[in-house]
């Protein structure tokens, strides 16, 4: 360099990783109960690659019976939060899933369920 006219190539390479949301188990069956009683299972979500904190949201639909009602027989609720906390040696926290199912009337649904971050990803 010091008023060297020599030119200098620098290369750089690299990877970007995109977050994703793996989920144990990788899919969920309900159980068929009775009316008015309620079913329940947990899942696990395992982030992986989230570079800074982020906020998990779950898209819960509305299910149009035959009579044309509407209704939203299922609930979700993050017990131990809905954050995505990335720990001091680079790793991300799991998240616990409760989803519970309960409908006055008949109902049999095949539902995808949609997680989501604050950035829409």
């Amino acid at each position: 360099v010091n008023d060297n006219p020599s030119q200098y190539k620098i290369t750089l390479s690299g990877t970007l990783k995109s977050p994703k949301l793996n989920f144990d188990p990788p899919f969920l069956i309900m159980m068929p109960v009775p009316l008015d009683v309620e079913t329940e299972a947990d899942i696990n979500i395992v982030p992986q690659d989230y570079l800074r904190h982020s906020h998990i949201y779950i898209e819960v639909p509305q299910i149009e019976l035959e009579d044309g009602d509407r209704i939203c027989p299922f609930s979700v609720q993050f017990p131990e939060g809905q954050d995505i906390v990335v720990s001091s040696d680079g790793k991300n926290n799991q998240l616990i899933c409760h989803i519970s199912f309960r409908s006055s009337k008949p109902v049999s649904v095949l539902w995808n369920m949609c997680f989501i971050d604050e950035e829409e990803n």
